[in-house]
């Protein structure tokens, strides 16, 4: 059995001192790291060779989260997600207090609620959202386990999860909406 509180342990180190980890959240294998540290978030674009104006998820704890990264949230997306089943990232426009390489152009940023007890541990210990993005180099597919992530993404990473690399269960990217204004949404991916 892995350990995984060795694994928060290790994963608060990295994350405190800037560094990326390579972790199960609750849908593929991502690469993270602080999601309010632009220098952190840089490296993740460095190692997956992404454009600088794509932008890139962010994982929060709690739907309280919300509050205090986005400027008027329209708090009836959490009813919204209270709805659905598949792990759902959600567009807010606003966005505060996060580094500006993890937002969009136009200053939203693209958050998702984890529902992953590994995931909500180290987020509630690191007590800050971290980035998930997709542990390949972009351009490929992302890996539906942790067996497919390659050499290249690995070693470019400050610290590997132990926790789940034995999990062989093939895992999607999540689903992707827009919350805009008027309370209405947009699906960007099913």
């Amino acid at each position: 059995m892995i350990d995984f509180l060795n694994d928060i342990s290790n994963c608060l180190s990295v994350l405190q001192d800037g560094g990326i980890i390579l972790y199960p959240t609750d849908t593929i294998w991502g690469i993270g790291c602080d999601a309010t540290n632009e220098t952190a978030v840089a490296k993740i674009f460095v190692l997956k060779k992404r454009a600088e104006e794509k932008s890139m998820i962010v994982l929060m704890e709690d739907e309280k989260d919300i509050i205090q990264y986005i400027a008027q949230p329209d708090l009836s997306v959490i009813d919204y997600l209270h709805t659905v089943t598949k792990p759902t990232t959600v567009i807010y426009e606003g966005a505060t207090g996060l580094a500006k390489n993890v937002l969009n152009g136009d200053g939203s940023v693209a958050i998702r609620i984890t529902h992953d007890p590994f995931c909500k541990h180290l987020i509630k210990k690191f007590k800050k959202p971290i980035v998930s993005t997709s542990a390949n180099v972009s351009g490929y597919s992302p890996p539906a386990t942790f067996s497919f992530i390659t050499d290249e993404i690995k070693n470019g990473i400050d610290y590997i999860v132990q926790h789940r690399q034995d999990d062989f269960v093939i895992a999607a990217p999540s689903a992707i909406i827009k919350w805009n204004k008027n309370g209405t949404m947009t699906i960007i991916r099913k």
